[in-house]
């Protein structure tokens, strides 16, 4: 307990200028308050606040350095796109010419097996036809070798005078459609 002692209880006039004992003690327990503050108390937290300002600095290099790392994944992802984008479109771009190649080739192909089948039907078409003329000539060399039996009245069993009287009939008869063509025309 501290008294204060007044002037009126016995000690005369004090001066608040000049400090008393009382004020001396409270200085030097206040000192020793603050060194011991300043020696076992105040490090700690000093040490705790460093530590938890670099905990937090590191956070901030750690959440800058993840940015930095998420935007340039963001531009190679970008770039791989755009790379993607361009190589689907190369690729859709050879496969139209890949089928129009395939195409022309198919059509090219239908074209040479078409003129084959064609090229054939006109040869099988001059055979028929040659052959069908020759056995026409016959029916009607032997037609004509009756006919002309029974006319003049002898035979022409003789295989080659039949042979000769024939072509020479046939003969007369194209000259006669090409002369009957020419005039025509």
């Amino acid at each position: 307990m501290i008294q204060y002692v007044t002037a009126e209880e016995g000690g005369g006039e004090s001066n608040f200028l000049v400090p008393n004992m009382t004020f001396v003690f409270e200085l030097i327990s206040f000192a020793i308050i603050m060194w011991v503050m300043w020696k076992y108390v105040l490090p700690p937290i000093n040490k705790a606040m460093t530590e938890r300002q670099e905990k937090i600095k590191a956070q901030f290099d750690e959440a800058a350095q993840a940015k930095a790392d998420a935007e340039n994944t963001e531009s190679e992802l970008k770039a791989q796109m755009a790379d993607a984008r361009a190589d689907a479109s190369r690729i859709r771009e050879e496969a139209r010419e890949q089928g129009a190649q395939i195409i022309a080739q198919h059509r090219e192909q239908a074209q040479i097996e078409a003129e084959r089948v064609t090229s054939n039907a006109h040869a099988q078409i001059e055979v028929d036809r040659a052959q069908a003329l020759s056995q026409l000539k016959g029916e009607v060399g032997t037609i004509a070798t009756t006919l002309a039996g029974r006319i003049v009245g002898e035979s022409l069993d003789d295989d080659e005078r039949q042979k000769r009287s024939v072509e020479r009939f046939i003969a007369e008869l194209e000259d006669e459609s090409d002369t009957k063509n020419k005039k025509g025309s």
